[in-house]
């Protein structure tokens, strides 16, 4: 990614609480789904951004969620680093939930988003 686009992407984002990437866009392998997932990380945080929604699928085509597994060993990997705060799976993105309900209470943003309540296994919501 250039600087100029990080600098657009810095600009038009300043203000969003919340933002969505969707790692399965043109089938990557699953290095390069993790080498964008983390480029994507520094861009959020860069722009304040407080939560990163990270579509990445759950194996349902055969292929056994090798994104899904690499995604989510690698935000655990983050956590102990203090890159990120958090992270719940797409079963605890749910208003029952206690993490999620103490999220949501400072993030209004987050309330329009269409997989909460839907307890979706092929997202993971990170939080910065």
């Amino acid at each position: 990614m250039s600087l100029f686009c990080v600098f657009l992407n810095l600009l038009y984002n300043n203000y969003m609480d919340y933002k969505v990437i969707n790692l399965k866009i043109n089938s990557p392998s699953v290095d390069e789904a993790i080498a964008n997932l983390d480029i994507e990380i520094d861009i959020c945080k860069l722009s304040n951004v407080k939560v990163l929604k990270v579509i990445h699928g759950y194996g349902s085509h055969g292929t056994g969620g090798a994104i899904c597994i690499a995604v989510r060993k690698f935000l655990k990997t983050l956590i102990k680093q203090k890159k990120i705060k958090d992270m719940l799976f797409g079963n605890e993105w749910d208003l029952s939930n206690k993490k999620c309900f103490d999220l949501l209470e400072n993030l209004k943003d987050c309330y329009k988003d269409e997989d909460l309540n839907k307890l979706n296994p092929g997202i993971t919501i990170v939080v910065l």
